[in-house]
């Protein structure tokens, strides 16, 4: 059976706290492994997880402050020294190629990791993996930062009642000519997936977030320090909300929390969210998708 599932590595804002390690997100998708923004330590709770550099297939950093990619050495190392044999996706915004420079070669490290790199420009773009499509959009932070979309196409399921209704199983199935076809079978939406950290409340924001089924959002502050995130570039958990209300998420996952806030006070994310498919995140939580349904 299929896993789609997001395993959190870290869950901190720029400073990494007892509880909560910096940001790092990695999403197993039937088989591959798509790891958002490792921050330092990701190596370790990569271990803590249970989770492998084996089975990533793209690392995308959304910009290049360092509780967003810190861990990058680590993970490209670890990447050649278990000697990783496919290639791994590297996105990341183009304005910071200098600094993906100075990461992906910080130290001498052991191996050759296949590295193929996809910087991102502009308005952005939209890379082709293997059964999604990986959009990158600009977003509105102190520096340039992109947020990723990742997306199933559309596709169709078979409806066995109408299959018995009309005598037909085995190969017979998929030689279904065009009318038999719409008949036995319902289209089924590909599931999709938004990650976004860092930014303001923007446009591009919604049009990663539109329909998706698990939005994974920074909700940096609450409501007291609105002001503050504005000025540096942050959302609230309000405004997390408000951008899942909007946008008909189906799972809302907050997440990068600034270290003045107590424990005590990790429900006000929730009840400021105020989004009954929400989800505050905690270090090595394992969040499935839903399960992928069909319109009929």
């Amino acid at each position: 059976m299929s896993t789609r599932e997001l395993v959190v590595l870290g869950t901190a804002g720029a400073v990494p706290t007892r509880r909560r390690n910096h940001n790092g997100y990695l999403l197993r998708w039937d088989g591959q492994g798509v790891l958002f923004d490792p921050g330092e330590g990701t190596q370790r709770q990569m271990a803590h997880a249970g989770a492998s550099a084996t089975e990533l297939n793209w690392l995308c950093v959304t910009h290049f402050h360092g509780d967003h990619s810190l861990g990058v050495p680590g993970i490209v190392q670890r990447l050649g020294r278990d000697a990783v044999p496919h290639d791994v996706h590297a996105v990341y915004p183009a304005q910071g190629t200098e600094y993906w420079e100075r990461l992906r070669y910080a130290t001498s490290y052991y191996g050759s990791p296949s590295l193929v790199e996809h910087p991102v420009s502009g308005p952005g773009e939209t890379l082709q993996g293997n059964g999604f499509t990986l959009t990158a959009l600009p977003l509105d932070h102190s520096i340039p930062t992109y947020g990723y979309r990742l997306a199933e196409p559309d596709s169709r399921t078979f409806l066995p009642a109408k299959l018995r209704e009309h005598g037909i199983s085995g190969a017979a199935i998929r030689a279904l000519p065009g009318p038999l076809l719409e008949e036995c079978s319902a289209p089924r939406p590909g599931q999709k997936v938004a990650f976004v950290m860092d930014t303001r409340l923007c446009d591009n924001i919604f049009e990663l977030a539109d329909g998706v089924d698990m939005l994974i959002i920074e909700s940096t502050f609450l409501d007291s320090e609105t002001d503050q995130a504005h000025e540096r570039g942050h959302l609230t958990a309000r405004q997390a909300g408000e951008v899942a209300r909007t946008c008909g998420v189906k799972i809302l996952v907050l997440t990068h929390f600034s270290e003045r806030y107590a424990e005590r006070e990790d429900h006000l994310f929730t009840e400021q969210a105020a989004f009954p498919g929400s989800v505050l995140a905690h270090d090595l939580d394992r969040i499935a998708l839903p399960a992928r349904r069909t319109d009929s």
